[in-house]
């Protein structure tokens, strides 16, 4: 029969807890700028979609056999 090999480990110290809430708030910050960034791309997709719909579409359009 295998003998499971346990570790114990210390409570996480405060600093470490401090540095664990710093790189949280650091990824939520930078993930708000990527959502805000990505909002910003689509709205300039949707703004050129709107002016060009038409010629958009039409280089999308199968002709014939192609």
């Amino acid at each position: 029969m295998a003998q499971k090999k346990t570790t114990r480990t210390a409570p996480p110290s405060k600093e470490t807890e401090k540095e664990q809430e710093a790189e949280k708030s650091t990824v939520t910050e930078k993930g708000k700028e990527l959502a805000e960034d990505l909002d910003k791309l689509m709205d300039e997709i949707d703004d050129v979609l709107e002016k060009n719909a038409e010629e958009f579409v039409k280089n999308y359009v199968q002709k014939g056999g192609e």
